[in-house]
């Protein structure tokens, strides 16, 4: 099946080009699995997830505070 679509916003049309250069992929290929995954079309549901069920959980540790303060620190040497 052929379709001819028009008027295709620049930032769809650069996020598609992007994609098919990122991955090796024709722009055809590319725009019909863009076309598959928004209409849920890929044989398994799209998982949207955010960050809300792991945001807050930090739990401390020494060990890791000390070594994220090790890398914290300036070698003066090196910003010579």
């Amino acid at each position: 099946m052929q379709h001819t679509i028009r008027n295709i916003p620049t930032q769809v049309d650069r996020a598609l080009r992007e994609r098919s250069k990122r991955e090796g992929k024709s722009l055809n290929e590319v725009a019909i699995e863009a076309l598959a995954r928004g209409l849920d079309l890929e044989g398994e549901p799209v998982r949207r997830r955010d960050l809300t069920t792991i945001a807050g959980s930090w739990v401390p540790d020494r060990d890791v505070d000390r070594a994220l303060d090790e890398q914290r620190t300036v070698n003066p040497d090196l910003w010579k």
